[in-house]
């Protein structure tokens, strides 16, 4: 027979809960917190150039990945017009745009979804992920709706449980139907009600990755407590078909932990030094100029790579008071790509601080024109040892 647990035991019984509770959560810090920094990495960008000769104007590119010989970018919500909604194939050899696709087009399915009028206006794009080797088909992360078309009061009703914020984080798969870039489904995020992850539109996931298992991983800039995140889902067989939520989990990483500051997750992809290897997660810190090489089995500590961002002037030679090189006040890198054994950042400039970079008279253009730039980064085996 069971005896019922007297009051002063089920007092020790909720105290033991607490502190095992706080004692797991110490943990989870420290074991995050056991990082190991290297050397700075210095690289030297390009601007990248449109199909017009000129370098690109304001495409605020929140994502890159590289696929079939050729990377891809694409722009968020806050970009020039021109430029929204676009898929951007650029070369690898140089910083140019070879293609530019778009602007999307939709299905009859999306368009008879909750969520057609918010991806048909200006939504948010952010995080992309290649989903085929033919490069032919991705998936996209939309991110800050607050000033974009609402959902139906219908349609709120049935996607307001996203456990973060009001209109939900959507998964976008885009197509490329011959030269048309089609959206062709579509679905809204929950998550966990545990993770915490608070209702901050302008903070939330910015990055993706797809791993070799078909894990799709997500990163998020920060949740309530200000740290940095990535949750994950499986892309399994008829996930596309599906019009309910995708219920993501936390990977429980063992990304750093900060007591103070912003240190968001602005991008990133997935690296396996060897075919067997459990691989790595390399996310671009933005606010920090740094990389994280994140262990994807999360055995070992996090490895912090710090970045020195130069940017050439494209002065006219006459013009001797300008350096031909000059260092970066601001990068703002969001998009992050393994290309090999090199890792391919793009920036998405940040408006306020974007124009802190100019030292010569002769880039101010570029720089007022929001104008990115591509670096490289090799990746150096001892990260991953």
């Amino acid at each position: 027979m069971n005896t019922p647990a007297t009051p002063k035991a089920s007092k020790t019984l909720a105290l033991t809960g607490y502190f095992f509770s706080c004692w797991l959560l110490v943990s989870t810090h420290l074991a995050a917190n056991q990082f190991t920094e290297v050397n700075k990495e210095v690289t030297v960008g390009e601007w990248i150039v449109d199909l017009d000769g000129k370098t690109m104007l304001d495409p605020q590119s929140s994502g890159l990945k590289y696929a079939n010989g050729h990377l891809y970018s694409l722009s968020d919500g806050s970009a020039d017009e021109s430029q929204q909604r676009r898929l951007h194939q650029l070369s690898t050899d140089e910083a140019a745009v070879l293609k530019k696709y778009g602007p999307t087009q939709f299905s009859e399915r999306v368009k008879n979804s909750c969520f057609y009028d918010y991806l048909a206006d200006k939504p948010d794009y952010e995080g992309l992920a290649v989903l085929n080797e033919q490069a032919t088909q991705w998936v996209f992360v939309t991110e800050d709706a607050r000033n974009g078309v609402q959902l139906s009061p219908s349609c709120q009703t049935r996607y307001k449980d996203t456990h973060s914020t009001l209109y939900p984080t959507l998964l976008v798969r885009i197509s490329l139907l011959g030269e048309s870039l089609v959206v062709d489904a579509v679905r809204p995020v929950q998550f966990p009600i545990d993770a915490n992850v608070g209702d901050a539109a302008n903070d939330g996931i910015e990055g993706l990755a797809l791993t070799k298992h078909n894990e799709l991983l997500l990163g998020l800039e920060k949740d309530a407590n200000n740290q940095a995140r990535v949750f994950k889902t499986k892309l399994e067989d008829g996930f596309w078909d599906e019009q309910d939520f995708v219920r993501v989990s936390d990977t429980k990483l063992l990304l750093p932990y900060f007591d103070e500051g912003r240190h968001p997750i602005n991008g990133m992809d997935v690296y396996y030094p060897e075919p067997q290897s459990t691989g790595y997660l390399i996310a671009a810190a933005r606010n920090d100029n740094k990389l994280w090489i994140i262990d994807l089995a999360a055995q070992k500590p996090t490895v912090k790579v710090p970045l020195l961002f130069i940017a050439p002037s494209l002065a006219e030679q006459s013009a001797r008071y300008c350096a031909p090189l000059h260092e970066m006040d601001n990068a703002s890198i969001e998009g992050v790509a393994v290309m090999g054994d090199e890792l391919v950042l793009i920036n998405d400039p940040w408006k306020v601080n974007y124009k802190k970079n100019i030292v010569c008279e002769a880039d101010t253009a570029r720089y007022e024109m929001f104008s990115p730039l591509l670096f490289k980064v090799s990746l150096n085996p001892n990260w991953f040892k």
